[in-house]
């Protein structure tokens, strides 16, 4: 099993919703205290129990990343789902994660601690992986292959200063892939073992991946 590690002081919320409802989401949110938000587009790369999990089996959805403390996760959580019934089936889904595991980053470590997570442990936990454009299938590829039963692709843009080039004296940001693999807790380890090999994760450059685990969550449904 994954190590824990330290409690980080923020958690990250995921709202996913159908295309054209992030802004209302995003609003909501700053009513209830939170600072701002980032917006994606995803679209499942297969149709099954998991990516309905995801409630990303539609063409277009989009997910908005919210960064809060747990206290005012808690109550952004219930007051989202009272606004967007969420508990109604395909009205989205909203759900919050802490990080624990990151490879692939250099400016970021995980001192393993013995916490308990006891009856509330989670039964999924979210596999985010950060690659350079054209090798998100890879990804999903290594996943599949250690038991995964599918994930969600979202383009990005990097911006650190050793990824980037110049052209005409322009700095051109390389584009990026962000994918998304939910899977059940006793399989994770397997996916991320999986994924590191085939993509070489751990070499500079290559990528980044992180596990979270998915905690409180409104419209989630096997």
């Amino acid at each position: 099993m994954i190590n824990l590690g330290n409690k980080p002081s923020f958690v990250l919320i995921y709202v996913v919703v159908n295309y054209g409802v992030g802004s209302r989401v995003l609003q909501k949110a700053k009513q209830l205290g939170i600072s701002g938000g980032t917006v994606l587009l995803g679209k499942g790369t297969v149709q099954n129990s998991i990516s309905h999990f995801l409630s990303l089996y539609e063409v277009r959805k989009e997910i908005i990343l919210l960064e809060s403390d747990q206290k005012t996760a808690a109550h952004v959580l219930a007051e989202l789902n009272k606004e967007f019934k969420f508990e109604k089936p395909n009205h989205g889904i909203v759900f919050c994660t802490r990080t624990y595991d990151v490879f692939g980053s250099r400016s970021t470590s995980c001192e393993e601690i013995g916490e308990e997570r006891g009856k509330g442990q989670p039964m999924y936990q979210l596999i985010i992986t950060i690659v350079s454009k054209g090798k998100a299938e890879d990804v999903i590829e290594a996943a599949t292959e250690a038991g995964s039963k599918g994930g969600t692709i979202i383009n990005a843009r990097g911006s650190g200063t050793h990824e980037t080039s110049k052209i005409f004296h322009m700095d051109i940001e390389p584009e990026k892939e962000v994918v998304m693999i939910l899977s059940k807790e006793n399989v994770t380890e397997k996916i991320v073992s999986s994924i590191r090999k085939k993509l070489e994760i751990d070499l500079p450059g290559k990528g980044i991946l992180f596990v979270q685990d998915v905690n409180q969550t409104y419209g989630i449904y096997e």
